[in-house]
């Protein structure tokens, strides 16, 4: 190791292991121009040296930057959160750092502000959550300039290679059959932004598993939330300050879903004696209220880590291997106190 540097660089690298500077980076940019016993020799060094190359100088080596980006434009931080948990499991271990940027999904210059980020981070890639991975402009504009993405969305929006599912609506029927063995009939159901996409799967998963199990949702038994508790407490009201209110009701988070618990108790309705209650997402909140509550738990962290690889391997010139990566996930109907069969 050289006297000038506490740390092993790339030529204390490439003099260890009898060869040349350029060859190390090859081996560290992946390149298959390096025969695999020569990689071997390589990679040894590199562990005897505990040797960790910086993104600057791996960047300047293959034309990358190091850098992926997070687009978002969600007011659910814990969402955020365990996305960025997911993402950041896979660029430490890869030698990339994530730079985060929110977004206005409704903005007139959502196209050419994204493009600018970018360009402007010099971005090998960037990870586009809901509801922004719904934006078919966006992503034929991040195409045609041949910049690499993955979504995470609902529906197969893209191609395997780009895309990561989560499959609200075939799951939906899980919820349904639950609520139907508990003996409700009269069920109701408190969407989503109709602007969102998930607010249109998990709505027709839901209505079309009651219509399968020969249930109906009645129109006057849907009411339209923004996902914030206020909401949930609103449209509680609106459902259950009734002659003869629904039995049942399924929120589709679980901020609205405690916000119609709420409602009840304002209303004098014992849930789940009176009135069963189902959200989705499986936040902190949900194991934490009174009585916890039935939701579905989506797999934030490990879709985001599945984007990140994806990604990685477009960049990488592998799109083969990201479009073989599997790329659906199924959430988790988890049960709870909140859901308990019908009284007489």
């Amino acid at each position: 190791m050289s006297k000038e540097s506490t740390s092993p660089t790339i030529n204390d690298v490439a003099r260890i292991a009898g060869v040349s500077k350029r060859t190390v980076s090859r081996v560290l940019n992946d390149s298959p121009k390096v025969n695999q016993k020569t990689r071997e020799q390589i990679q040894k060094v590199i562990k005897q040296l505990k040797y960790v190359p910086s993104p600057q100088a791996r960047g300047l080596a293959s034309s990358r930057s190091y850098m992926l980006g997070l687009l978002y434009d969600d007011p659910n931080a814990l969402f955020i959160h365990a996305v960025q948990r997911g993402i950041l499991s896979v660029c430490v271990a890869e030698g990339y750092e994530l730079v985060v940027h929110p977004c206005d999904h409704l903005a007139r210059n959502l196209v050419s502000g994204v493009k600018k980020f970018i360009t402007r981070s010099k971005l090998d890639g960037v990870v586009i959550l809901p509801p922004l991975s719904a934006n078919e402009k966006l992503a034929a504009a991040l195409d045609a300039e041949g910049f690499h993405y993955v979504r995470l969305a609902a529906l197969p929006v893209d191609r395997p290679e780009r895309i990561v599912i989560s499959d609200d609506r075939a799951v939906m029927v899980d919820l349904a059959r639950h609520f139907a063995e508990l003996g409700h009939r009269d069920i109701a159901m408190i969407t989503g932004p109709k602007y969102r996409l998930a607010s249109e799967v998990r709505f027709e998963g839901f209505r079309q598993g009651l219509e399968d199990l020969g249930l109906d949702l009645p129109p006057d038994n849907i009411v339209e939330g923004d996902f914030t508790y206020e909401s949930g407490i609103d449209a509680g009201m609106r459902l259950l300050d009734r002659p003869e209110p629904p039995t049942a009701i399924f929120a589709s988070n679980d901020e609205m879903a405690a916000g119609v618990i709420h409602a009840a108790w304002q209303l004098g309705i014992k849930v789940p004696q009176q009135l069963s209650v189902a959200g989705y997402d499986d936040s902190p909140l949900a194991s934490k209220i009174v009585p916890p509550l039935t939701t579905f738990r989506r797999h934030n962290e490990r879709m985001a880590a599945l984007a990140v690889k994806k990604l990685l391997a477009s960049i990488a010139g592998r799109p083969d291997e990201a479009s073989e990566l599997t790329h659906e996930f199924a959430p988790e109907l988890i049960l709870r106190q909140s859901s308990g069969p019908v009284r007489g």
